[in-house]
């Protein structure tokens, strides 16, 4: 690792978050790239300095890349109750299909949550909105793709998401 990384993960407190730092740092040498190859913007987003675009994403026991010629995006999150809290935050007009006393509810939400973490990070964009500017319109959290919509400024597109259920965890990702 560079001083710099080396430095980083030394500093930081948590043992989960320095687990995924150091996953992150694995992953990307399976693919071949060192972590000199890794670079962030100002805005935080990652870039590799081949020019191919890279997407990171950790959460507790997992970690994911993603690698492609064309802008990308994904994310894995744990699933948990807790999501229920910050909902309000993230959820705009998918309201509309969600059961909120179904059994699935949970997963629902956090499959909605990994899509637009997911759209967030292909599209990169200062003051784009989870709530305002993300839709995903109604999908069911065990399909293998789905869609979600941008609409923001000049942002008017759809793209296909993947996702996988890993027992407790939920990845989804795009590719642009």
């Amino acid at each position: 690792m560079t001083p710099a990384s080396k430095a980083r993960a030394a500093g930081m407190k948590s043992l989960i978050h320095r687990c995924g730092f150091l996953s992150v740092r694995h992953l990307l040498a399976l693919e071949n790239y060192a972590d000199a190859d890794l670079f962030y913007d100002q805005w935080g987003k990652p870039h590799l300095g081949d020019g191919r675009h890279v997407s990171i994403s950790h959460s507790f026991d997992y970690a994911a890349i993603i690698v492609s010629d064309m802008p990308v995006g994904i994310d894995i999150e744990k699933v948990r109750p807790k999501i229920v809290k910050i909902a309000s935050k993230f959820i705009g007009s998918e309201w509309d299909y969600l059961d909120q006393q179904g059994e699935h509810f949970i997963r629902h939400l956090t499959a909605i949550w990994c899509a637009k973490e997911s759209l967030y990070k292909m599209f990169a964009t200062p003051g784009l909105s989870f709530k305002n500017d993300l839709h995903i319109p109604d999908f069911h959290p065990l399909d293998i793709t789905y869609f979600g919509e941008c609409h923001f400024d000049a942002i008017m597109q759809q793209h296909e998401l993947a996702q996988l259920s890993l027992g407790d965890y939920h990845c989804s990702y795009t590719i642009g």
